[in-house]
């Protein structure tokens, strides 16, 4: 199948994306000319964002806000996005760098072996220093391809995906199992696993870009970490196939010890609380089978999850 031929769909799940959601419309317009579809699942906002996109030419799906599902959802956008080869999953929070960033992610599917691409995150212009490196960490300027041959190099990290801004074969995914439900977060790795089980290749297109980062605080560094660690604990399949996740997490800090050294040495400190956080967070997350249901609420980012 050649590019040619490819028909793109494009989702954005929503809830209340408030003032910026404007600005996302108005930078990701020049983007999609190519697109076959466009379509939101909205999770029954109080404000504009449905409104705004209709009259913008999305399709709108409203759900009830408590049926929402990170890969749920997700998978939701595949069935209704049957005509589309090819979909691109968007986040109301990461805006479009320029008009080829779509055409650029949809390239990777040249190559016929590639079931899944995601595209480059650049920080935010008010990003901090932190989440700066944490950006160019995870999205680096090359471009790569990965399969299962590279787990023994890669571990983990050969899964990697991201909701923000990705795309997938649609026949591919739902061939592989398609989006989990009922997962905490993660669902594009869980995802991006499944394809790779099924003999297919995940490529990153460094070319294509969108703006997204977020300034974590202390308490929502470790409450992200614990909700790692709780899908680890349920997913276990992961770490046994692709490899423990300490030792990605060891990269992460000898990189951002370096990255802190040469440009904001003072939050050296800082950093250094924040992996003791995480790395909290996530050893309480892994043993969330032991606490009561009630702390894992307040443990949490996602507490609707625990109900």
């Amino acid at each position: 199948m050649v590019l040619q031929t490819l028909r793109f769909g494009v989702c954005v799940p929503t809830l209340n994306a408030g003032p910026s959601w404007l600005e996302w419309l108005n930078r990701a317009e020049p983007a999609l000319a190519g697109a076959h579809r466009r379509l939101v699942i909205d999770s029954s906002s109080s404000d504009a964002t449905a409104c705004l996109a209709a009259e913008r030419g999305w399709e709108v799906e409203t759900i009830a806000r408590d049926s929402f599902d990170h890969g749920g959802t997700r998978q939701r956008a595949l069935e209704l996005l049957a005509d589309c080869d090819v979909v691109v999953f968007l986040t109301q929070d990461a805006l479009v760098a320029d008009e080829n960033a779509l055409t650029a992610l949809n390239e990777a599917f040249k190559a016929p072996h590639v079931g899944a691409v995601f595209g480059r995150q650049l920080p935010h212009d008010d990003a901090t220093p932190i989440a700066a490196h944490a950006r160019l960490f995870n999205y680096p300027e090359e471009s790569r391809v990965v399969s299962e041959a590279d787990i023994p190099t890669l571990g983990l990290k050969t899964a990697f995906l991201s909701n923000s801004f990705a795309a997938y074969r649609r026949e591919a995914l739902l061939a592989a199992g398609g989006f989990p439900t009922g997962t905490i977060l993660s669902e594009d790795m869980i995802a991006g696993a499944r394809l790779l089980q099924n003999g297919w290749q995940l490529a990153y297109c460094a070319k294509a870009c969108v703006h997204h980062s977020h300034n974590y605080s202390l308490g929502q560094e470790f409450k992200r970490y614990f909700d790692i660690g709780v899908l680890h604990h349920r997913e276990g399949w992961l770490l046994a196939w692709l490899g423990k996740a300490e030792g990605e997490g060891g990269r992460f800090v000898r990189s951002e010890i370096r990255y802190l050294l040469r440009h904001a040495p003072w939050r050296l400190p800082e950093a250094g609380l924040r992996t003791c956080l995480k790395y909290l967070g996530y050893r309480l997350g892994k043993a969330e089978n032991r606490l009561p249901v009630s702390l894992k609420r307040r443990l949490s980012m996602h507490r609707r999850f625990w109900g």
